[in-house]
């Protein structure tokens, strides 16, 4: 069994991030009717930036892949199983000390938000057109990873 590191450290850029290995995420996209659209969690408000939207997540543990430690907390958080989803590419915001990865997935079954089983740190779920996101309170990381992210989502479509 892999060994937990939940708790919070700090990063060489003086930053207070949660997960004392890193952190990961699975963004979750899908072709929709005004272009691509990604799968966002609202995050509950006692959350570290609760109310905002972004990537279901969480810190890895010791061992851990990116890859398996997003599908363990979209598991979690969602109640998506691994074979729920096709993964693609990786996007690292390294800041030195920690990082954050975001692992963009596909859908390998269609599934609405509906269908999925919330836990207590989400406060909803929603298929949210890129083109909408400027209408969303998006979680800071996600906001600042949105340029990187964006390119990799239209190649990540094949």
């Amino acid at each position: 069994m892999l060994a937990s590191t939940d708790g919070w450290t700090a990063c060489s850029q003086g930053h207070r991030h949660w997960g004392r290995a890193g952190a990961a995420g699975l963004l979750i996209h899908r072709g929709g009717p005004d272009g691509v659209e990604v799968l966002l969690q609202h995050r509950a408000w006692w959350s570290h930036h609760g109310g905002t939207w972004g990537t279901p997540g969480g810190a890895l543990h010791t061992g851990e892949s990116p890859a398996a430690g997003a599908l363990r907390e979209v598991g979690e958080e969602l109640g998506l199983a691994p074979g729920d989803v096709v993964l693609g590419a990786q996007s690292v915001d390294d800041h030195g000390g920690w990082a954050y990865t975001t692992v963009l997935a596909r859908p390998a079954r269609p599934f609405e938000a509906s269908d999925l089983r919330l836990d207590g740190e989400s406060d909803g779920v929603a298929w949210v057109p890129l083109a909408g996101l400027v209408a969303v309170q998006l979680h800071p990381g996600l906001a600042a990873s949105l340029d990187r992210l964006r390119p990799l989502l239209a190649g990540d479509d094949a």
